[in-house]
C-alpha cells in the first residue's frame, strides 16, 4: 500500500461552483496508484466541496440560485457579520453542504459517472484563494 498527499490551491471569482475535476484526475492519474481511496477536505468554513453534473451550466446556475433562496444575505438578519452580511450565510451553507468527499479509485482513476464533476462551491462574493488537501490510498 502507498498513500500520497497533494495541495491544490486555486481562486475563486465569487460565488458558485468552480470546476476542479480536471486538476484531481492529473494528480490521482500522476501519483501510480492503480485502486484505492481518493479524499478531498476542505479546510475552509465558508466554501464547501460537491460532486454534480458536468454537462449543463444551467444546472449549476439553478443550485447557486436555489441556495440565494435557502440562505438569504438579508442585512440584520444574522448576528455573526464581522466579514460582511455574506460571511454568515456563507458558515450555513457550508454546513448544509460538504466540507470532504470520499471517492474509490480504479484503473488509475476517480470513480465518478459519466455526467458527473467535482467542484469547489463558493460561499462568499468576493474572490478567495481557497485549498483542497487530497489524500489517495491504495496500490
Amino acid at each position: 500500500m502507498k498513500q500520497h498527499t497533494h495541495r491544490l490551491t486555486l481562486r475563486t471569482q465569487g460565488k458558485g461552483l468552480v470546476p476542479i475535476t480536471r486538476p484531481v484526475l492529473d494528480w490521482v492519474s500522476g501519483t501510480g496508484i492503480f485502486t484505492g481511496l481518493l479524499t478531498l477536505w476542505c479546510p475552509h468554513t465558508s466554501c464547501s466541496l460537491t460532486v454534480q453534473e458536468n454537462a449543463d451550466s444551467t444546472v449549476r446556475a439553478d443550485i447557486a440560485a436555489f441556495f440565494e433562496t435557502l440562505v438569504p444575505e438579508e442585512h440584520g438578519r444574522y448576528q455573526h457579520s464581522t466579514e460582511g452580511p455574506d460571511d454568515m450565510p456563507a458558515h450555513l451553507r457550508t454546513m448544509l453542504t460538504q466540507s470532504g468527499l470520499t471517492i474509490p479509485v480504479m484503473d488509475s482513476g476517480p470513480v465518478l459517472g459519466i455526467w458527473q464533476g467535482l467542484y469547489l462551491f463558493e460561499h462568499r462574493r468576493t474572490p478567495h484563494r481557497r485549498e483542497i488537501v487530497l489524500h489517495l490510498f491504495g496500490t
